[in-house]
This record gives structure tokens, C-alpha cells and sequence, in this order.
């Protein structure tokens, strides 16, 4: 049974190889922010990566980092904590913050496997190391680059390619990829872009035989999904909207969605993640795991979850060279095969970060519990 020794905590600033462009805006660098579990000679990390400004949701990097520091850690250290469901009722009264709470559930995961001395992916019932992986594109400057990077990841045989979809780049950016591929498998990302105003523009989407809408309304919303999923054939995916297993509950009972993408730091960690995914399952609902252009900290955490049995479309885990110039883990990751990852047969997650470059990259750092 881990007890909490140490929790130490990292706000850590990594600039992206290229701007990251959505329906929320441009992100040109990335601040997530890493936690460290020590219990005796074993330890644990997590990492939430909110973004740098509330935009994909209402946390922020230097908010979470705050809120860990100050209220979650010192609630956990001294604590021996046997489970992840104890861990989310140690800190139940405080109310949403699911990246803040994500990390501290994940690294507990990581800590525990270790101590474990097997996989995470296996500690979480996982089917296998390896895992299928997509191809994603932002909003680009010109069409005709975005056809050139779809055309080399399908050359490079990425089974699925997501492009982000946000007004001015949209139905005529989806019009010229299907005449360019007409049989490649494509889904769209909305990033909570539109609303139901724009019911006629989705309607005109169910002609390009897209696997999926991800998140087109509210990123809270899940009434207004179902009422627009009732009246389009393309399935909806929802994402930001998914933040606890009782909003999975009620997305499923209305007809919100036929997809969830779980991110296991975006509902709270790998204990709410495993309980949604369960549910997904018995009531027909695939599930794919999603990224938030973490480090590869993050990245073997989302590895991990997306081994799990009703995981039914290539992921969003991605090479460390996709989004960073030099990546905080060690070792980073890559890709296995063609659209293909594998989870390292070691304990935990199977990685930890660069201890030099960790230091260099940290804006903020804080050591609560012994010593602390």
C-alpha cells in the first residue's frame, strides 16, 4: 500500500515545433505541468496539460499548478492510499479541477505499477502493448499543403487522419479532402466551434462519409448534441463535454453520441477513464483515446489506457518529434510500425523525464511533504 512520502510538482514551458491552430486559437508552446508521487524508494508521475490560457476548458496551466501545490498535495501527503477510488474520495469535496486531479490520479497509477514492477498498461487490464495511432492536422495557411501532409501520412500508412475543422476553414477544406481521397478514413474536430445554427453546414457534412464529428457545440453540452446527432447521419464524437462518468451516463441515456474519446487526464485520471470506458462498452459506445500535445509523460499514460478492449479506433498518441524539437522524457517515444505504437515492457509507464532538461524548462517547481 503506497504512502504519500513527497509530492513534488513542475510547471514546465515546451515551444512546439509549429503553431498549433484550432477553433479556440493558436498555441505556440505548451506549459503542462508534471507531478511526482514518492513513496519510499518508489515513485510515480502524472501530467496535466490544460494549455497555457483557459480555452479547451475552463483549468489552466499556472492554476492547476497552484491548486495542486496548495491544496491537493498537502490533503494526500502522509496518507497511505491503497487504490485510485481512494485517492479521488480524499479529495471528492473539492469541486471539478479534473486536470489537476488527472495528474495526481495518474501518477498514483504510475507508482503503483511500479511498486507492482509491471507495466501500467497491464496494471490497468490493457489487451497488449501495441496500439493503432492516427494521423492529425491543424488549420493550415492553404488547402493545398494540408492535401501534401494528408498525402504523405497516408503513404506512410496512418489508417485514419483527424483534421481540425473551425469557421473559415471548414466544409470547402473537407470538399477539396474527400475529392483529393475519396476512400481514406477522415474525421473532423470542431473543438466546440458552432452551434445548432449551423445544423444546414452538418447536414451537408453527411455526404463526405466522415467516421466522425468531434465536439461541434458547447464544449459543456451535451443536450444540444443529442438533438443535433438526432438529426444527421455522421456520428458525433464528444470530448471536452465527457468530464465524469455520470456525464457519459447521461450522454448515452439521450443519444448525445455514438464515440467518447476518453483522455484520461480530462476526466479526472485513469480511475474515472477505466469506469467510462466499462460503460462505454456495455452500452455500445467505442471509445478512442485522445492527446493534449503532452509531453511523453503524458503520452505513455495515454499509451497505456488506449490498450484497453473497447479502444475501436486509432488513437491521438503521437511520436515525441510530432509537437516538440526535443522531448522531456526519457526514452521518447516513436512510432512501432505504420500506424502503430508500443508500450515499453518496464514498470510504470516506463519512462521518466529528462532531470537536466527538467530543470531547464520549469517556470515554477514546489516539494510538499518531507523536506518540502
Amino acid at each position: 500500500m503506497p504512502r504519500i512520502d513527497v509530492v513534488e510538482i513542475y510547471r514546465v514551458h515546451l515551444p512546439l515545433v509549429y503553431p498549433f491552430r484550432t477553433a479556440y486559437g493558436t498555441d505556440d508552446a505548451v506549459e503542462p505541468v508534471l507531478v511526482k508521487l514518492r513513496s519510499g524508494r518508489f515513485h510515480g508521475w502524472g501530467e496535466a496539460q490544460p494549455f497555457i490560457c483557459p480555452t479547451y476548458c475552463p483549468e489552466y496551466s499556472a492554476g492547476v499548478f497552484l491548486l495542486i501545490k496548495n491544496v491537493f498535495a498537502p490533503a494526500i501527503v502522509g496518507h497511505e492510499i491503497d487504490s485510485g477510488d481512494a485517492l479521488r474520495q480524499m479529495i471528492a469535496c473539492f469541486k471539478g479541477n479534473f486536470f489537476a486531479k488527472g495528474a495526481l490520479d495518474m501518477a498514483w497509477w504510475d507508482l503503483f505499477a511500479r511498486t507492482r514492477g509491471e507495466p501500467l498498461w497491464k496494471t490497468l487490464g490493457g489487451k497488449g502493448p501495441d496500439i493503432e495511432v492516427g494521423a492529425d492536422f491543424g488549420a493550415m495557411e492553404r488547402i493545398d499543403a494540408l492535401l501534401g501532409k494528408i498525402d504523405q501520412a497516408l503513404k506512410a500508412g496512418y489508417k485514419r487522419v483527424k483534421l481540425k475543422y473551425a469557421p473559415g476553414w471548414d466544409l470547402p477544406v473537407i470538399q477539396a479532402v474527400r475529392g483529393a481521397f475519396p476512400d481514406a478514413v477522415f474525421h473532423i474536430d470542431c473543438n466546440s466551434g458552432y452551434t445548432l445554427e449551423d445544423l444546414g453546414m452538418f447536414k451537408q457534412l453527411d455526404r463526405y462519409n466522415l467516421a466522425m464529428i468531434e465536439q461541434p457545440l458547447m464544449y459543456d453540452d451535451l443536450v444540444d448534441h443529442a438533438a443535433l446527432q438526432d438529426q444527421i447521419c455522421t456520428p458525433i464524437c464528444l470530448d471536452e463535454s465527457v468530464t465524469s462518468l455520470d456525464k457519459v451516463r447521461k450522454a448515452i441515456e439521450i443519444g448525445a453520441c455514438r464515440w467518447i474519446n476518453i483522455k484520461p487526464v480530462r476526466v479526472g485520471g485513469h480511475t474515472p477513464a477505466l469506469a467510462i470506458h466499462d460503460l462505454c462498452q456495455e452500452a455500445g459506445i467505442g471509445c478512442w483515446v485522445g492527446g493534449m500535445l503532452e509531453s511523453g509523460i503524458g503520452a505513455a499514460h495515454c499509451l497505456a489506457a488506449a490498450t484497453l478492449s473497447n479502444i475501436k479506433y486509432p488513437c491521438d498518441v503521437f511520436p515525441s518529434s510530432r509537437f516538440f524539437h526535443k522531448d522531456l522524457s526519457v526514452p521518447d517515444w516513436h512510432l512501432s510500425g505504420p500506424s502503430r505504437m508500443t508500450a515499453v515492457d518496464a514498470p510504470g509507464i516506463g519512462c521518466d523525464p529528462d532531470p537536466a532538461m527538467l530543470e531547464a524548462c520549469a517556470v515554477e517547481k514546489a516539494v510538499i511533504g518531507q523536506g518540502g
